[in-house]
């Protein structure tokens, strides 16, 4: 029982790391309320400020990717209980988020600056891209996306839970609706800046290359149900007009969240 009141502990903690860091992150993108953000703070001489924030930015795009294979994942749990692998990963994840944060270098060259409904109507859709996000980890499962399930199942002496393939609301219009917010609410700014341009790029690469990967172990786990999911389901950006291809049953059963 001591071991099992550790796990939910562990999972509980990395849980509240990632909360803070989630609800940092629209302040920071945003200039926002928090005293450091992308555009606010120590200024440095722009390439300095760049290499630093590349560096910042590949650290988090390599725990991200390596530690979502499932290779890595069968590595891991040769050292940790298995309902630890998620809670570890959102924990390095949210814990070098902060530290991106903490450390950002602002590069406040402006690239285009609006005012008036453009600038309204970007701030809006800024909002939307976060409202997307994290809606749509609550369309699957967010509590187990997260790690927090594992450990309660833990402490029942429960079943871990399994990851049934399914479509909920917006994953019927794209594969990837968490990243499709990610990148509204990243690009959509009233002032672009030189600094919040770079993270803007730096995290959109990431992204379309790490999609690859994902889509790749999707198919690996979920076969041909997938391959018809991706027929007919965009990956980011949503159709306007749909038309029903021949054989394109309707799926039963389909996941697209982050490994």
């Amino acid at each position: 029982m001591f071991a099992r009141l550790a796990i939910l502990l562990y999972a509980l903690v990395s849980y509240g790391v990632f909360t803070v860091s989630f609800l940092y992150a629209p302040g920071f993108v945003g200039n926002y309320v928090v005293p450091k953000s992308i555009d606010v703070g120590r200024v440095s001489n722009v390439t300095e400020a760049t290499l630093v924030n590349l560096l910042l930015l590949g650290l988090f795009a390599i725990q991200h990717s390596v530690m979502a294979r499932p290779a890595f994942k069968r590595w891991i749990v040769k050292f940790i209980p298995a309902a630890c692998q998620r809670s570890t990963y959102v924990l390095l994840s949210s814990l070098i988020l902060l530290l991106l944060f903490w450390q950002w270098r602002p590069i406040p060259a402006p690239v285009w600056q609006t005012s008036g409904i453009a600038a309204w109507l970007l701030t809006g859709v800024h909002w939307l891209g976060w409202l997307i996000a994290f809606a749509s980890t609550h369309m699957i499962d967010h509590f187990d996306l997260f790690g927090l399930r594992q450990g309660f199942s833990v402490l029942k002496a429960a079943e871990m839970p399994n990851h049934s393939f399914k479509t909920p609301l917006l994953y019927k219009i794209v594969r990837h609706p968490i990243m499709l917010g990610f990148l509204l609410a990243f690009w959509a700014t009233p002032v672009m800046t030189s600094g919040h341009l770079l993270f803007a790029l730096a995290n959109t690469a990431y992204i379309l290359i790490a999609l690859q990967f994902e889509e790749r172990d999707l198919i690996a786990e979920f076969g041909e149900t997938y391959r018809q999911y991706r027929r007919r389901v965009p990956m980011l950006v949503p159709r306007l007009f749909t038309r029903r291809r021949t054989g394109d049953g309707p799926s039963s059963r389909a996941v697209g969240a982050p490994q």
